[in-house]
């Protein structure tokens, strides 16, 4: 094994770490890994993150169910538009998106840039609701009004297409939506999230099937570490300030996304 696919392990590891460690955010993580440490195409690597994803999304989600932190009518309004859509994302548009999109002077911009700048932009977005304080947004909450179930119809669809696209979960997309529309406390709205993330994402990676060729071993093996680190990061959740270290990670996705940009425009 090489120095560069143990290093992929180790990003797996870290992945499931911070999602243990801070409830989300760590999958953001998974797509510039396989692209960049493992130097994975990055339609395959968004399909790869899907499962990833997926996975760890549904150990989260199975503990939420166990604390009674999941919404079901929530979930299921905001999921089924979102699942239709991010099937059908990876299935029909990812593939019918052209190798070649346009150029611009002697600048191509080719499918793959094109995923990594919107990949990149998605983690901008990521780490803003992960420095901004989440009291902010439960400020903006009005907690008279009734909770607005038609709304997350096209919302759920949006945020499908979104998730197809780049294969990130998006929980920082959904949970606001969660806590506005549908009048959800935080603790549920991310337990719903986690829910509404792991079958979107699992559902997502069967639109790529018959479409993307998967390493099964890799996948398996890499997602496996990814859910030991979640583990591990759970337990030591119990001496780390998760807040403090919230902030710090999404400064960093700050960073790694201004970085993205950089390097696939350059």
């Amino acid at each position: 094994m090489e120095l560069i696919d143990i290093l992929g392990y180790v990003g797996a590891f870290l992945i499931g770490g911070v999602l243990g460690l801070i409830g989300g955010g760590g999958s953001i993580l998974t797509v510039p890994i396989l692209v960049y440490l493992l130097a994975i195409n990055p339609v395959t690597a968004t399909a790869y993150s899907l499962f990833v994803v997926g996975s760890a999304s549904l150990v989260g989600a199975g503990r939420n169910l166990q604390k009674g932190l999941v919404e079901f009518k929530t979930a299921i309004s905001f999921a089924i538009p979102a699942f239709i859509a991010v099937f059908s994302t990876r299935k029909f548009l990812v593939p019918a998106i052209p190798s070649e999109i346009f150029t611009i002077g002697g600048y191509i911009l080719t499918k793959n840039i094109a995923i990594m700048l919107f990949f990149a932009i998605l983690m901008l977005a990521a780490s803003f609701s992960m420095i901004v304080d989440r009291k902010t947004l439960l400020a903006n909450k009005d907690e008279n009004a009734k909770a607005n179930y038609k709304a997350l119809i096209p919302l759920g669809f949006i945020t499908g297409i979104i998730t197809g696209l780049v294969g990130a979960g998006g929980g920082f997309i959904i949970i606001p939506i969660l806590v506005i529309l549908a009048k959800l406390p935080m603790k549920k709205a991310v337990g719903t999230s986690l829910f509404i993330i792991a079958i979107n994402s699992l559902i997502g990676f069967l639109g790529d099937l018959g479409n993307v060729d998967i390493d099964w071993i890799f996948l398996l093996i890499f997602t496996g570490i990814a859910i030991v680190g979640i583990f591990v990061g759970i337990y030591l959740a119990n001496f780390i300030d998760g807040k403090k270290l919230k902030k710090a990670f999404g400064w960093f996705v700050l960073v790694m996304g201004f970085y993205i940009i950089y390097k696939e425009i350059s």
